[in-house]
Parts: structure tokens; sequence; C-alpha cells
């Protein structure tokens, strides 16, 4: 769940999207911050799965 930190910058939960289908086991979670006013919509990033041993998109999650 985001937190509320200093003014608008919150912390959220990135999540891996290719982990969930390939059906291993575990997941690729990342904590970040970013700031509410200038990105209220939800952010996408390329950050590396270490159990895929690969680059992949992570979404943010609630």
């Amino acid at each position: 769940m985001a937190k509320k930190s200093k003014g608008n910058r919150i912390q959220v939960i990135l999540e891996c999207t290719e982990h969930k289908e390939s059906g291993q086991s575990g997941t690729s979670r990342y904590i970040t911050t970013k700031n509410r006013k200038n990105t209220p919509e939800r952010i996408e990033l390329k950050k590396f799965n270490p159990i895929l041993k690969k680059m992949t998109v992570h979404k943010e999650i609630k």
C-alpha cells in the first residue's frame, strides 16, 4: 500500500507483470517514490527481475 511521506511524495510498490504469466513461484517487487502531483496515474518502469534473470516491465500496484 502507498505510504504518506513528506509533501506530495508517496511510496509505491512496483510488481513484475511477466512473472505472473510465467507461472514460477515468488514475486519480483520494488519500492520507490513518486510525486503524486506530477504523476497522478500509475507508473510503469523497466526493472531487473532476478528470478527470470532479465529486464521486465514492473507496474505500480495498490
